[in-house]
């Protein structure tokens, strides 16, 4: 057990409401926190103290700038410590010299669910890092020779307006569907090294329809955009799951490109699959968004009742 002297200043801010900030980290960090007077008492897991420890001392740093302390950000500090335990050891994919590592805690428990599971499905908003996380798990798989082919796949379905006829032969016309999966890649592989792997069938970015009749081993699968599949389609698409593979189903329920009578696939499938055991399903929330701030207030905005 470690006891921490706390400033009765500050003791509402680290504190929370109600204690609320000390219940989250309880539940986060894996440990036992007493509050007794001016006095925090940690114990648990050494290493589970440990953090907690860096935890509440980065909060302390934290209140003296900004006054209180919220659930996010609590969240965050948590999440940016625990990753060293919990997710250091299967990620060794960095961009601009940073390693990748999830950065809430909600991303902790998506890498962990994509680790455990074969068959992982991720629902949240724009910005949660649902594809770039899954494409960074897949990366290090192949560098540690545990899978020997990355499959990206994305439905072809248009946002929303008509393109119209494209140019080019069948790879042009579907580069556009499948850019934002070539752009996860290229923040954390060369250009050369991606076409590359390309050429040699290691790397293969396709359109959904392209997945019938196949059967995918040693692989990493990962269909982005799921909630624009229709159920058949989502039903094609798992049953390509072969012999040491993994595959991972991401998207957002808030935005289906579908026609209005149709039902989409990532919800149908949520709804049919969420008994059978060894599947994984994880929700990311607008806490979980690491783009620019204003995108998490885009998201709140959109999600509040129309006032008309």
């Amino acid at each position: 057990m470690i006891t921490l002297n706390i400033e009765p200043r500050h003791k509402l801010a680290l504190f929370g409401p109600a204690d609320r900030n000390l219940k989250l980290l309880r539940e986060l960090m894996g440990v036992q926190i007493f509050a007794s007077g001016e006095h925090l008492k940690i114990s648990g897991d050494a290493q589970a103290v440990e953090r907690c420890v860096a935890v509440v001392s980065e909060l302390r740093r934290h209140i003296p700038r900004n006054g209180a302390i919220t659930a996010d950000d609590v969240g965050r500090a948590a999440a940016r410590f625990a990753q060293e335990a919990e997710v250091d050891g299967p990620l060794d994919v960095a961009i601009s010299g940073r390693g990748v590592t999830p950065r809430t805690p909600g991303q902790v428990t998506y890498l962990n669910a994509m680790e455990e599971r074969d068959l992982v499905f991720c629902a949240g908003p724009a910005g949660t890092g649902k594809t770039f996380l899954a494409v960074a798990l897949a990366v290090s798989m192949l560098r540690r020779s545990r899978i020997r082919r990355l499959v990206l796949v994305r439905p072809a379905v248009e946002a929303g307006e008509k393109l119209g006829f494209l140019p080019g032969d069948i790879q042009a016309k579907v580069n556009p569907y499948l850019r934002p999966l070539l752009d996860a890649l290229h923040d954390m592989m060369p250009y050369e090294q991606i076409r590359r792997l390309m050429s040699n069938d290691v790397i293969e970015l396709a359109p959904l329809a392209y997945m019938r009749g196949r059967t995918l081993n040693d692989a990493m699968i990962i269909l982005d955009e799921a909630q624009n599949t229709t159920p058949s389609q989502m039903l094609m698409f798992l049953t390509r799951l072969g012999h040491n593979s993994k595959m991972v189903i991401t998207g957002d329920p808030t935005q289906v490109d579908l026609e209005a009578d149709q039902i989409s696939g990532l919800v149908d499938a949520r709804c049919k699959l969420s008994g059978i055991k060894g599947i994984g399903f994880v929700e990311l929330g607008r806490q979980d968004i690491v783009r620019h701030l204003l995108v998490q207030n885009v998201v709140e905005a959109y999600q509040r009742p129309d006032k008309k």
